[in-house]
């Protein structure tokens, strides 16, 4: 014996294919293990929006959340939890896909493959907006019954209904297609398809040009950052995710207050409204002879933005980091 002792090889585990496998299958990797931490540190964030968006009353956010933890105890901020979590495999995974795949596809045909920023940001737009219009097909459903989850007691009291024990998501599922048919389960789809178009779009354009101008080259290696943020390099993922991620829902949040709107009232079968009047009734009120200002309309279309933020910024940054960190990481792989 030379003293040197080594780890015998393990008959039931190729580490070598399984490195090869994960470099294959990177973009799989990288969002699904990234997705899974940011979706759920900023869940409890998005059922407080659902909540705030649909509420008559001003609230604040504390009391909301007070609330929410006296009448539901601490599940009730992750109710509805598991339907991201595992739609996240599918949702995430086919989003960074498709969005990789459009870009790659335009590099070789040489659309918009220059160097300048708007290259950047309008390849980066384009495969937005065909990811999020494709993915919109297979998510609606979960979303739908995500919202309903969410806004279970409000739903029910709109119906006149003493909630006891609030149903499980199987019989929320069950419930929407006894009541609708499994068209039910596409229920205010118009208005989910183009916000996760246009919002898709506006999210991986911001990004791609945010990380241009942070010192990412075409090829995608990081370059230094310019001297007016001289930021360290880790940072870059979550500043840009977290820029982008507020931003462009800022731009589509009232799209958004809409739609859970219009869902709200379709799952508590109250009659429907058109979209332009579920607007218009939220921006001025519900009485023609005694309209709102504009301003306490704009604030009323905005409520809950604020946590929605907040919600951006940790989902988001925290989805670049580990996806950059998880990317880095299997490149790193002897």
């Amino acid at each position: 014996m030379d003293g040197v002792s080594s780890t015998p090889p393990n008959p039931w585990f190729d580490n070598a294919a399984f490195n090869d496998t994960l470099r294959r299958n990177k973009s799989i990797v990288c969002a699904l293990s990234a997705s899974y931490i940011s979706s759920f540190a900023g869940y409890p964030l998005d059922s407080l929006k659902s909540r705030l968006q649909t509420t008559k009353t001003r609230i604040s956010l504390l009391k909301l959340a007070g609330l929410v933890y006296r009448e539901e105890g601490f599940i009730g901020f992750y109710r509805g939890l598991w339907i991201p979590l595992v739609t996240i495999s599918f949702v995430r995974t086919a989003s960074f896909t498709i969005y990789s795949d459009t870009k790659e596809y335009c590099r070789r045909k040489n659309y918009f493959s220059g160097d300048s920023m708007y290259d950047a940001a309008f390849a980066g737009g384009i495969s937005g907006a065909l990811s999020g219009s494709l993915i919109s097909f297979g998510s609606a459903p979960f979303e739908l019954v995500k919202v309903r989850r969410q806004l279970e007691y409000s739903i029910a009291a709109t119906k006149g209904i003493q909630l006891i024990k609030p149903p499980n998501t199987i019989e929320a599922v069950r419930d929407i297609v006894r009541t609708h048919g499994v068209s039910g389960l596409y229920l205010g789809f118009r208005l989910h398809f183009l916000r996760d178009t246009s919002g898709t779009a506006l999210y991986f354009f911001e990004y791609d040009a945010m990380r241009h101008l942070l010192g990412r080259e075409r090829s995608g290696e990081q370059g230094p950052t310019p001297q007016w943020l001289p930021i360290p390099n880790s940072l870059i993922p979550f500043v840009c995710g977290s820029f982008a991620g507020v931003t462009s829902w800022a731009l589509i949040y009232p799209l958004d207050v809409v739609k859970t709107k219009v869902q709200q009232r379709a799952l508590a079968n109250t009659p429907p409204r058109g979209v332009w009047e579920t607007f218009h009734r939220l921006v001025r009120g519900p009485d023609p002879k005694d309209p709102k200002p504009v301003l306490a309309g704009i604030a009323r279309i905005y409520r809950g933005l604020g946590v929605s933020a907040v919600r951006s910024i940790t989902t988001h940054g925290l989805l670049w980091t580990f996806f950059d960190f998880t990317s880095q990481y299997i490149d790193d792989l002897s």
